[in-house]
């Protein structure tokens, strides 16, 4: 009797579908045929099917948020390279994300064919060794090692948060490997342990330090989202009853309705009492920080180092001293257990104010970003999803109300213009299950890029709402530079007829989503009327086009971009 077999492919599918993943995205190409065969085949596993691989990249990371972990799969060359983008940023922003690529024959390769996708060479290494710098792991599977690598890449890809790259030969996904689907084990996440003595030494000093602090604050960043810290955290807070703020990258990681939440802090971003909260403490433990531009405000943190504790991944950093390979997801939940009790006070701190929106009556019926990051949070539920773009969007939302439950995601390291689309449609399907609702917030330039991918929402039957706003250019650039320059002006565009034009009432060959609102609204009036009826058909896509003055732009991005032209002046000085 022969023992239990199964494919490479079905391997692979059987180990992402253990790790919750239900969809993969992608595009196909004849180097990936064959195993997209086995994921139309497989119980659990959807195929994406996206418009083209930059925007199943997006969706693939906006899943990952979601879900923790997500895939896409795209053909050799001229696949891969269009999704290198998005991977990309992944790994700047940390993000769990599986990528598989359909490669040539191991019989092709071997023998250095000329073939199609490929540079003419007889070189089938050279997009894998690109990807060798915006990946953790990376693997090129064979009959012998599949195993072994499939397992591997997979738990750098979940331990480092960050993602991995897998090359499926077209002639391999078939291959028949010797294991038993019925009893393949758990994969092991194995997280590599401190360094004992070092641990403790942190330890000790930290402690040493909270115990002479008067006033001790925690900052919470994005790092710690990313790497599944949030529970943690959490029992850090409510052990030691501290006051806590986040980052911008962290908005919607703690609910804003917490006791002992105070704000988000973005240096010169934050409102004028978080500001001076967190300047007034005697110490501060910053958790997972990712100090970037625009999550520092511009580089205007002026958080004293001499004052600082850091917890990362690789290191934990108090005041000067680095402490190697300590790890803040193995040493918080001990310094939660030490935490002195004789300085535990239960918090009574004032609960955070929204401060009021100050609107300008000379533009008592326009639609201006100071009205609309007030007004917004009025129309979304609790428990949604809400995807910021690079740009006007990811800025207002920095000191917006934050229903409870909401989930944020930006891309304010990347800042990839046109990420939201995708992510959205990733966000909405990881959030199907949970009945979480997306809303999209787009600025018209980014939209240009990617609105193919509006197609894919309505196949899906999604009912994200998509809220474009259309201010006649590229905003966040004519404010940075040239504000009067062609460069940054484009094509106008009739947005709110994408559905139609995406296939909205024409015969399919699949049901798609019912759509509802898709109109341009003017009026502060028009627009509560449309999300009023989003608001009340919840099963349906709706698309509201908000038309915005130019040059208008919230107060959190005109800062920054002070900040970040303050910070380059005294590059500049420095350098003279």
């Amino acid at each position: 009797m022969s023992s239990p077999k199964m494919t490479i492919g079905n391997y692979l599918l059987q180990r992402l579908k253990s790790l919750g993943i239900g969809i993969i995205f992608g595009v196909p190409g004849d180097y990936n045929l064959p195993f997209l065969d086995q994921i139309e085949d497989f119980d659990d596993i959807q195929w994406g099917n996206n418009c083209n691989e930059l925007n199943a990249s997006y969706a693939a990371d906006g899943y990952a948020r979601i879900r923790g972990i997500g895939a896409l799969v795209t053909t050799f060359g001229v696949g891969e390279l269009s999704a290198i983008n998005g991977i990309a940023g992944s790994y700047a922003e940390m993000v769990s994300v599986v990528h598989i690529v359909g490669t040539p024959s191991t019989v092709s390769q071997a023998s250095g064919a000329i073939l199609h996708h490929t540079l003419g060479n007889g070189d089938f290494r050279v997009f894998a060794n690109m990807y060798k710098e915006v990946t953790i792991a990376q693997t090129n599977l064979t009959k012998t090692n599949a195993i072994e690598e499939i397992d591997r890449v997979l738990n750098e890809c979940l331990n480092k948060s960050r993602p991995v790259y897998i090359g499926l030969a077209v002639d391999l996904s078939d291959y028949e490997i010797n294991v038993d689907p019925l009893s393949i084990e758990p994969l092991k996440l194995s997280l590599v342990r401190n360094p004992i003595k070092v641990h403790r030494a942190a330890i000790e000093t930290i402690l040493d330090l909270v115990k002479k602090a008067g006033n001790i604050i925690v900052i919470v960043d994005s790092c710690a989202n990313r790497h599944g810290m949030m529970v943690k955290v959490l029992r850090f807070l409510e052990r030691t009853q501290l006051p806590v703020y986040l980052t911008p990258m962290a908005k919607g990681g703690i609910d804003e309705r917490h006791p002992q939440f105070r704000g988000i802090f973005a240096g010169n971003c934050s409102i004028g009492s978080v500001q001076k909260e967190v300047y007034n403490a005697d110490l501060i433990l910053a958790i997972g920080s990712m100090n970037s531009d625009f999550n520092t405000g511009g580089f205007t943190y002026r958080l004293s180092q001499k004052k600082t504790i850091e917890f990362h991944t690789y290191h934990t950093k108090i005041f000067y001293a680095v402490y190697d390979k300590v790890d803040m997801r193995e040493l918080l939940p001990d310094l939660t257990e030490h935490w002195p009790t004789n300085i535990i006070r239960q918090y009574n701190g004032t609960k955070r104010n929204i401060e009021p929106a100050i609107l300008d009556a000379k533009h008592q019926t326009e639609i201006v970003h100071e009205y609309l990051w007030h007004k917004l949070p009025d129309f979304i539920p609790e428990d949604s999803i809400v995807v910021a773009e690079t740009g006007t969007s990811e800025f207002g939302i920095f000191n917006m109300r934050a229903p409870k439950g909401v989930t944020f995601l930006t891309q304010i390291l990347w800042g990839s213009i046109g990420y939201s689309v995708g992510a959205a449609l990733g966000a909405a399907l990881a959030g199907k299950d949970d009945n979480r609702r997306v809303f999209v917030l787009v600025g018209d330039g980014s939209f240009q890029l990617v609105c193919q991918e509006i197609s894919s929402m309505l196949r899906f039957k999604t009912n994200i709402v998509i809220i474009l706003l259309n201010n006649d250019g590229y905003t966040i650039e004519k404010l940075i530079h040239g504000p009067d320059r062609a460069s940054n002006n484009i094509q106008m565009w009739r947005y709110h007829n994408s559905f139609e034009y995406f296939g909205d009432g024409l015969k399919q060959n699949r049901d798609q989503a019912i759509t509802g609102f898709a109109g341009q609204v003017k009026t502060r009036e028009e627009f509560e009327k449309a999300m009023t009826q989003v608001l009340n058909e919840t099963e349906k896509i709706h698309f509201i086009e908000i038309v915005m003055p130019a040059m208008d732009a919230p107060k959190s991005l005109v800062l920054t971009i002070e900040g970040t032209r303050e910070y380059k002046k005294r590059e500049q000085e420095a350098r003279e």
